[in-house]
């Protein structure tokens, strides 16, 4: 349960307790005079702790001071860089068009606490994303935090820890992760993406494919053109239900910090970003859209 609802129950029932009395006070004498007087003061104490209730909510979230809304939304919108095919950035509902996953979510919260509009601002994977946000054209995204990307972006601790893994159809030659590294062996990463660079560094036998999107990853593995394909659960698993008889390897080859990313120069705003970043972890919204977007595959990031 959250602050806010630990809150709201604790006055509830203090009402609820001191309503009780009053009543059973006045029942006890001149019942109906009392009675009179019991309902005026109940409904003079339920007033009282709803101004209460109203005066903590306000003041739940601290109103960002205008430089912080200014540094962090320069256009007076928060531009919201996402990629398609992620649970983590961005899905979209085949039939209704609408949009969730933990980016989109996290963002339109975070659009919502400066008191600016949200603006979803789309690309096909997330390098496009990170590129966007060095030229000024994206505000914020969330994306796996590593010590190169850091030289570009400013980043929040994590939000979440997602292990890495591969996906196979049935019948690859990759049945374990001790069969990866082989002569031979061919594996699809994102373009551009981490694990485009650490397996290209890492894998000494087996050959790195890069694939353009996840939509065009999951193509390589229907035409077997890719023996696996390596980036973190979360994606796997959202393409290995659209790959009939593929499946997630057991065990991880390592872990992906998602963390808020903000374009560098906007110190006025970090601070800010980073108490929204253990708000919304601590109240449960950050688990709630992972659920909601169906994310799988994620470790505890405190």
């Amino acid at each position: 349960m959250t602050t806010f609802e630990n809150s709201f129950v604790n006055i509830l029932t203090v009402n609820l307790l001191f309503s009780t009395l009053v009543f059973w006070i006045a029942a006890q004498e001149r019942p109906v005079i009392q009675m009179e007087y019991a309902m005026r003061t109940a409904r003079k104490l339920s007033t009282a702790i709803l101004g209460l209730l109203l005066t903590a909510c306000a003041g739940m979230h601290t109103a960002p001071a205008p430089e912080v809304r200014q540094a962090l939304a320069p256009t007076g919108k928060l531009r919201v860089g996402v990629y398609p095919g992620s649970p983590f950035s961005m899905i979209r509902d085949s039939v209704s068009g609408e949009t969730k996953g933990v980016t989109v979510e996290v963002g339109r919260a975070l659009a919502m606490r400066l008191g600016v509009p949200y603006e979803a601002v789309e690309y096909q994977r997330i390098a496009e994303v990170l590129e966007a946000m060095k030229s000024g054209k994206v505000d914020i995204t969330i994306a796996n935090a590593t010590p190169a990307r850091a030289q570009d972006l400013d980043w929040t601790p994590p939000l979440l820890l997602i292990e890495l893994g591969y996906l196979v159809l049935s019948g690859s030659p990759v049945a374990s992760l001790a069969d990866v590294d082989r002569p031979g062996i061919r594996v699809g990463v994102t373009q551009g993406g981490t694990s485009n660079s650490t397996l290209a560094r890492e894998l000494k036998n087996a050959k790195v494919v890069p694939a353009p999107t996840l939509k065009s990853a999951i193509e390589m593995l229907s035409r077997r053109s890719i023996d696996a394909y390596a980036t973190n659960k979360a994606n796997l698993f959202e393409m290995s239900d659209r790959l009939p008889g593929s499946r997630v390897l057991d065990g991880q080859w390592g872990l992906e910090r998602l963390s808020i990313a903000i374009p560098k120069g906007r110190d006025q705003g970090m601070a800010y970003v980073r108490k929204f970043v253990e708000d919304v972890k601590s109240e449960g919204l950050v688990a709630r859209a992972a659920e909601r977007a169906g994310l799988r595959g994620t470790v505890n990031a405190e």
